[in-house]
């Protein structure tokens, strides 16, 4: 009987400590979703609402539900402009991204050269030190001298930067594919661009969706750097300064539903593009968790 009663003990503490371990993973995700959807149900709401009720802090929900706020936004911002420039530089942006994070991604993984470690150490560096606006006046000082200040390429070039933590992921996710596949190909004739693009490229494709949706997104939602960067040529800003700029009204009066109305037509794209690569996300993720 006391055998039998520590077992049933036991068995009911485990049943406990699992219960207990469960209550407090739904909250801890309850929370972290709360406060993730929060700020956009809140700007989604405040777009509906009148200025002076979302200043004034009234009730959560809009008392009148005002629509028109989207169209003053959309002619007042001239989305159609901007957004083709918001999707010229992100796609733009993208591609080069994903496509230097590869090839140095591979280099690092696979060859060894004088300086690696040092690239490695300032690569790691970059991780944990932001420069912020510090570096801009240099970039654009660089981008003046070559004459591209003024360019939508400039702008792509300096938004390319900053892809440390892509290409360490690209390099980890590289170093779990086996050399004898880079040997094989080298025994077939394969050079080292060969190597990359027959062998390794395809096997990486995985973590390059996430590299190409982190650097879709930076793109996208940037402000400070393409506002710097467009400021001899407004006609280059892209969505997401345009929609800041619809704070002020023609009398230069803070008009904050209107900035909420442009934001929430902003956030469109890049949820409709994480919607659709959601799977390769997810998919990139754990392969490379798996194979770092």
């Amino acid at each position: 009987m006391n055998g039998a009663a520590i077992q049933t003990r036991n068995r009911k503490s485990v049943r406990t400590t699992r219960a207990v371990g469960t209550a407090l993973k739904i909250i801890f995700l309850t929370v972290m979703v709360v406060f993730t959807l929060y700020p956009i149900i809140y700007t989604v709401l405040g777009s509906l609402k009148s200025n002076a009720e979302l200043t004034s802090g009234g009730s959560f929900f809009p008392k009148e539900w005002l629509f028109e706020n989207y169209k003053t936004a959309f002619i007042q911002a001239d989305f159609k402009t901007y957004t083709k420039n918001s999707v010229i530089t992100s796609g733009i942006t993208t591609i080069l991204a994903t496509v230097t994070c590869a090839m140095a991604g591979f280099i690092l993984a696979r060859k060894q050269f004088v300086g690696k470690k040092l690239w490695l150490s300032l690569y790691m560096a970059m991780m944990f030190v932001s420069l912020g606006s510090v570096t801009l006046y240099p970039i654009y000082e660089l981008l003046r001298s070559v004459g591209l200040h003024k360019s939508i390429w400039g702008l792509t070039f300096a938004l390319c930067g900053g892809q440390a933590s892509n290409v360490l992921l690209v390099m980890g996710f590289t170093k779990g594919i086996p050399r004898e596949l880079d040997e094989a190909a080298t025994i077939d004739g394969c050079t080292i661009y060969g190597i990359f693009f027959k062998v390794v490229l395809p096997l990486i494709k995985p973590i390059l969706a996430v590299v190409a949706l982190f650097a879709f997104r930076n793109s996208w939602n940037d402000y400070v750097t393409t506002l710097i960067m467009t400021i001899t040529n407004p006609k280059l800003q892209t969505l997401t300064v345009a929609v800041v700029q619809l704070k002020y009204s023609v009398n230069a009066a803070a008009e904050w539903h209107i900035m909420l109305a442009g934001a929430s037509i902003a956030i469109i794209p890049i949820l409709i593009v994480y919607a659709l690569a959601n799977k390769q996300f997810i998919a990139g993720l754990t392969a490379g968790a798996v194979k770092g």
